[in-house]
């Protein structure tokens, strides 16, 4: 029997009437199912409808009316509530909305780079915390990753996250280890809003009016253009040209690369070089991700072309793939891993040989990186260096479409934090700075310029701003007592705490030499609960760590005395001599120096320096085996008792 035509219309008319209604009515994307509002305060709630209707939003029995501007949006604001749930939140117009599972608690904004991005599965206890039972009150937001050189209005689509198998592994880690300390103590739901992007500088989560404040960073923001795909267009064709100049005369575009990799004169005789170990970014390829061909000659004897080698290429940054005199070897892609290729016997020979290495770059430094004696080939008849000068050449261009978070001051801000500007947070952890080493002087008043900023725009002067400082990393052989970028930049983090409600976890102690990623987050994110806690009033002593206050010249020795040290002073492991600790004197060259506890005190001497000016502690890149701590184990923070000039003063942005 066939059916009538108005009875077959009906379904799709009906269909349609509904996605309409909804239509009219809609909710700004951070406000999806499962999500946590800030408890204790005002509760605003915003999206979009047809310009002039009036909205109905209710919450928990509260309930709010709202109208459209000539624009679209509308705002709504419901009085602060209590801790619980579940509830529904509800938007009527002409059409309506619903969210369902909301829960009351305290919101956290995640905000950084990788270290804070790196997820609970891949942590060193990720499997026993993803297998372990969960806190369903404990929700995660992951605010998809946008770019932008405009405010923008809405976050991208994204859900809220429940803790709960199968999902947690994806939370921020250090995230996760710190909600679970605190719904510990205080029970209450907890949402992490997570914007952390890796690699991001610290200029590009800046708001444009801050960066305009800054004097080295307004010249880079006030001419920026307004339409994200012209400028990422206009990135392009400057990376385009830049390759270009680099190789003068060689294209790069649609060439045939088989050839690359063979034993032969005559296919680099007119390539540039490189110097090895070293990154290319900083020898003409700025900002270059992608795949460069790089290639050494090497001359060997007959006793050390004889028998099995072992090629070394430090470390590579991002992947490399391998040829000795045309034979391919296996590659790898982790720039954590040192590289070192088994070579058997015959391949080598007396006489030229020839090593081509193809490096891939997926995103920040690239090249063959690390330290020079470790770019070797360990032959029979001894160690032949391969540091210096390879022939290298661009295969390839990797840009994304659109913008990404390090193209300009300000991107990241536009694009993940701006959105979030109606919110109310219980306070902001941030874990960010690897990137800024280069230029570690700069980032103290930047860093407390973000602080400020980023409580102006949330409305909330007071709003607890908590942060990781910069673990251990780079090998031990490398450290320069006394100094380093990285040492640099955790003192220019700790300047921070000059501002009230901040606070400083220590990491030297949970660092790795070979990995900018350590894996034990679950320390830090506890350390940060702790700070958190105390600010509260939850916790009786400070949670930082000794913290150096003054400094005296005595003679021959120097007393540098401390807070905060949890009970008493005392070395990590119980009968270790303290380390970490350099004087200097009028030359300003520190000197390990001999140290001793005396009460909340630690006094220094060093027979190569009869009337000491200065100490510092823990001031190197890798200061994991530096080993003073309080009464409760938390590390003492780097500090150093002088105001002398440092290595990165001057180096600007985009140093």
């Amino acid at each position: 029997m066939s059916v009538p035509p108005l009875r077959r219309l009906l379904p799709v008319l009906l269909g349609l009437a509904a996605t309409a209604a909804q239509a009219d009515v809609r909710l700004a994307s951070v406000f999806g199912d499962n999500m946590v509002l800030q408890r204790d305060r005002p509760i605003r709630i915003w999206g979009w409808a047809a310009p002039g209707r009036t909205l109905n939003v209710t919450l928990a029995g509260r309930q709010a009316v709202a109208k459209a501007g000539s624009d679209g949006r509308w705002t709504a604001q419901l009085p602060a509530m209590k801790a619980g749930g579940p509830h529904q939140l509800r938007v009527l117009g002409d059409g309506e909305t619903t969210r369902r599972d909301i829960l009351i608690g305290d919101v956290w904004l995640l905000g950084g780079q990788s270290n804070m991005e790196w997820p609970l599965s891949a942590t060193d206890t990720g499997a026993q915390e993803t297998a372990a039972p969960q806190n369903a009150h404990l929700r995660h937001l992951r605010v998809p990753l946008r770019a932008s050189l405009r405010p923008e209005s809405d976050i991208a689509p994204a859900d809220w996250v429940v803790a709960e198998a199968g999902r947690v592994g994806e939370f921020s880690a250090v995230g996760y280890h710190f909600a679970r300390q605190i719904q510990t103590s205080l029970g209450v739901p907890i949402g992490l809003v997570n914007t952390s992007w890796g690699g991001s500088h610290l200029e590009t989560w800046m708001r444009r009016e801050a960066a305009l404040a800054d004097v080295d960073l307004a010249p880079f923001v006030k001419d920026l253009p307004a339409d994200n795909a012209v400028f990422a267009q206009s990135l392009r064709q400057r990376m385009e040209e830049r390759v270009s100049a680099w190789q003068s005369g060689l294209p790069w575009q649609g060439v045939n690369v088989s050839g690359w990799s063979v034993a032969s004169d005559g296919v680099d005789a007119d390539w540039p070089t490189l110097q090895v170990p070293g990154m290319w970014e900083s020898q003409g390829l700025a900002d270059l991700d992608g795949v460069v061909w790089m290639r050494r000659k090497v001359e060997l004897d007959a006793a050390q072309a004889v028998g099995v080698a072992t090629l070394h290429l430090a470390n590579v940054d991002d992947c490399d793939e391998v040829w000795v005199n045309g034979r391919q070897m296996k590659g790898q892609c982790d720039f954590t891993l040192p590289r070192a290729y088994a070579l058997p016997a015959g391949l080598l020979r007396a006489g030229v040989n020839w090593i081509a290495v193809r490096v891939t770059d997926t995103g920040g430094g690239g090249g063959i990186v690390g330290d020079a004696a470790d770019v070797r080939l360990d032959t029979p008849a001894g160690t032949v260096s391969l540091a210096g000068a390879w022939r290298a050449r661009v295969e390839k261009v990797m840009m994304p479409s659109g913008l990404t978070a390090n193209d300009a001051p300000t991107l990241a801000h536009n694009g993940l934090i701006a959105p979030l500007g109606g919110l109310s947070f219980r306070g902001v952890l941030w874990y960010q700075g690897e990137s800024n080493t280069s230029r570690a002087a700069a980032y103290a008043d930047g860093f407390r310029r973000l602080i400020s900023d980023w409580r102006a725009q949330l409305r909330q002067p007071d709003l607890p701003f908590f942060f990781v400082q910069l673990a251990s990393f780079l090998p031990l052989k490398n450290n320069r007592p006394g100094q380093g970028g990285w040492a640099e930049l955790r003192d220019a983090q700790a300047q921070a705490l000059t501002l009230a409600h901040t606070g400083m976890v220590v990491a030297i102690d949970v660092g790795d030499a070979n990995d900018i990623h350590p894996r034990n987050k679950r320390t830090l994110g506890q350390r940060l609960a702790g700070v958190a806690l105390h600010d509260m009033g939850l916790r009786a002593e400070p949670a930082s760590g000794p913290l150096l206050v003054s400094s005296e010249v005595r003679g021959d020795e120097i007393r540098l005395r401390f807070k905060n040290t949890g009970g008493g002073l005392r070395t990590a492991l119980a009968g270790d001599a303290l380390r970490g600790f350099v004087v200097a004197g009028a030359d300003r060259q520190f000197v390990p120096a001999t140290a001793r506890i005396d009460g909340d005190a630690v006094v220094l001497s060093s027979p190569l320096v009869s009337r000491p000016l200065a100490a510092r502690y823990a001031w190197m890149d890798n200061p994991s085996e530096s080993n003073l701590v309080g009464g409760d184990g938390l590390p003492a923070a780097p500090a150093r008792s002088d105001a002398w000039p440092l290595e990165s003063v001057g180096k600007r942005y985009p140093q």
